[in-house]
Formats: C-alpha cells, structure tokens, sequence
C-alpha cells in the first residue's frame, strides 16, 4: 500500500483547500480522492450554467485566513478558480475513488478506495458535502409520479404548474429559474415568513412574486402526495387540494452519518460527529473533518478557512514534533 502524510476524502472546495494549504505547509505526499468523474460535483451537478456561487452565507461576512479566497462570481468562473488552484498546486486529485472504509492500524490509517485497500495515511480530512444525500419528506413519494418529481434543484426549465417546496436560498432561486423560462410557478413554505434567504435572493423572488410570475404560499404544509392524471395531486394539511405538473423539492441535505458511523466516528445525541474546536474527530486523533460536515450551517468561504485550520493544526500539534 502507498504511504502517504494526508488521504483528503472529497475534491469540492473543502477538500482542494485543503490540498492546498498543505502544499503551501510543505506537507506532502497528499492525496485527495473523489468519487464522482470531476472535482466539485455538487457545483458541477446541481448548479444550472450561469448561477451564481455566493461567497456568503445569509449575508454573514467571512473574512479569508488561508490561501483560497473568492467574492462571489457565476458557476463557470468558480469552476475555473477551482481548476486553477488544482494545476497551480499540482494537487493530486484520484477521481472515480469512492473511499468505503478507513481503519486505524499501527502505521496510521488504513483507506479502502474502490473495495480495495491502498493507502497508509498519517492523517484523514473528511470534506464530503451534505448535497449528495438530499432530504427528503416526511410522506412517501409514489412510484408514478417520480419522474414529476425532483429532490434536487433541476437544471433545465419545466413548464407547465411547477410547486417549489422549501424556504430557502435553493428554494428562492429555482423559483426565480423557473418563473423565468415561462413556468406558473408556486413556492410553498411552512413558515410564514422567510429567514433563511440571502438579500440578494430575497430581493429576486419579491420582484417577481410582485410582477405575478410567483405565487407565494407561506404557512402551507403537505400532508401527502399522489398521482392523477399524469400530474401530481398535492394535498395540504389545511385541508386544500391542487394539482401540479412538477414538484421541486429543496429542503437542504443531510450529513452522511452512515459512513461517518461505519468509519468509527463518534457522534453525539442529535447525530452530529464529536468534534474540537479544530475540527479534528474526538474519538479518532489524526481524522478531521472539512466543510459542510463540519458545520451546522456553512458557506465557501466557511470551508476553505476551515481547511486552513485543520492544516494549521495538524502542523501544531504533530508535525511540530
């Protein structure tokens, strides 16, 4: 097996920063691996051409600590920066590796890419992202109407009466997208007011909610869907019932706490990882976590200042001795 100081398992922004920083550290050989064909997947997959990637978070100001920066900029120009930092760096990114185990042994830790174990690393930094496994509703999705229904943002128009169903800035935005290819589109929102969407956002859905090409729909909750008519049958828990051509639901994604729990991390009542202030995994020393694992709510700019950490302190507190 091939011994290397850092296995970085993910090449989204998380895991590039900090294959970076650890070039910049002197730190080598790292490894990033990623299991998707291309780096950034989730940017790559779910981000239609020309959407913007924000460097904020409901407009929270996240000023830089480490060699990765950027102000907010559209998807192909991000896409670009993160190709750059890759070639600039000569990270050492293994695509089409999914990482299916990593076990402590006496050399360090063991990674099994592809059902086969190959590297011997000092240290792990987990930089998964959460939009791999998208939440989904409490009620069942039925099987005739799966191809009318989407659980992530889609990235080509739909026509006819679209439902978007969530409050936030995904919510806001495929709203926005839809409306504007010429949809009826309606967005429903459990709450009765919004507070999870950027300015920017906000701003985008009231001037269109105000010009009548979206039809807001604050406090309504669904009960449970079905097919009719080769629509989708919405029933709401007020009692009221619509019919529409397409479902988009966005409500967030969730931490993979089924491979965290397989690799032995510890977590905590509301299934969170146990981790310090450094990011590093409580019951595993050496493993880190990196981006939007690590945090409850982050941004961009959040996960590569994290990378910056987890490099500091790798070199603090090992390296230094």
């Amino acid at each position: 097996m091939e011994k290397v100081k850092i296995a970085v398992v993910g090449a989204g922004p998380a895991g590039i920063a900090c294959g970076v920083e650890a070039k910049v550290s002197n730190i080598e050989p790292v490894v990033i691996f990623e299991k998707a064909q291309h780096i950034c997947d989730t940017i790559q997959r779910l981000y239609r051409a020309g959407k913007r990637v924000d460097a904020l978070y409901r407009g929270v100001e996240v000023e830089p600590i480490g060699v990765c920066k950027f102000d907010t900029e559209t998807k192909e120009d991000f896409l670009k920066r993160m190709e750059n930092y890759v070639k600039e760096y000569g990270l050492n990114i293994q695509l089409k590796s999914e990482v299916n185990k990593i076990v402590k042994v006496d050399q360090g830790y063991e990674v099994t890419v592809n059902g086969e174990p190959k590297y011997i690393a000092d240290f792990v930094i987990i930089a998964i992202g959460i939009f791999g496994q998208p939440n989904r509703p409490s009620y069942p999705i039925p099987k005739e109407v799966k191809s009318r229904v989407f659980l992530e943002p889609p990235t080509s128009p739909l026509s006819g009466k679209v439902l978007v169903v969530g409050g936030g800035d995904t919510a806001a935005e495929v709203a926005c997208f839809m409306c504007d290819c010429a949809a009826e589109v309606y967005l429903s929102y459990r709450r009765p007011q919004f507070f999870r969407i950027n300015p920017v956002n906000l701003q985008n859905l009231e001037e269109r909610v105000k010009a009548g090409k979206i039809t807001l729909m604050l406090a309504t909750d669904i009960e449970k869907i079905e097919g009719a008519d080769n629509k989708v049958k919405v029933y709401f828990k007020d009692g009221k019932e619509e019919f529409y051509d397409y479902i988009c639901y966005c409500l967030g994604g969730s931490s993979p706490k089924g491979f965290l729990r397989q690799i032995g991390v510890e977590l905590d009542e509301e299934g969170k990882p146990v981790i310090d202030e450094y990011y590093e995994v409580k019951n595993m020393p050496g493993v880190f976590l990196a981006g939007d694992i690590a945090v409850t709510k982050g941004s961009i700019m959040l996960a590569f200042n994290i990378a910056h950490t987890v490099i500091e302190r790798i070199k603090e507190k090992y390296l230094k001795k």
